[in-house]
């Protein structure tokens, strides 16, 4: 089960790579990619340590941080749901 996950990762980070390159990327999306990675990484630490979510505990690590910098607020309830799933 856990080859699938691993498999399923890779493609998906190698597909959103691809998908990324083959745009036309407008100046200064480095900038805001950098700004929207800091407010990630500090939304998940915010949730971690405020007691927010009782029980749950989202990892500090550049998956999570890039799928939350990503895909938003949303990105943490993926995050979220995807730990509950795996570990249940």
């Amino acid at each position: 089960m856990k080859t699938f996950w691993l498999v399923l990762l890779v493609v998906s980070g190698l597909s959103l790579i691809l998908v990324l390159l083959r745009r036309n990327v407008p100046r200064g999306w480095l900038t805001r990619f950098g700004i929207h990675l800091v407010l990630a990484a500090l939304a998940l630490y915010v949730l971690n340590f405020s007691g927010w979510a009782t029980g749950w505990y989202v990892p500090l690590n550049p998956f999570t941080i890039g799928t939350v910098a990503l895909l938003g607020v949303p990105g943490i309830g993926l995050v979220l749901g995807l730990q509950w799933a795996i570990l249940s």
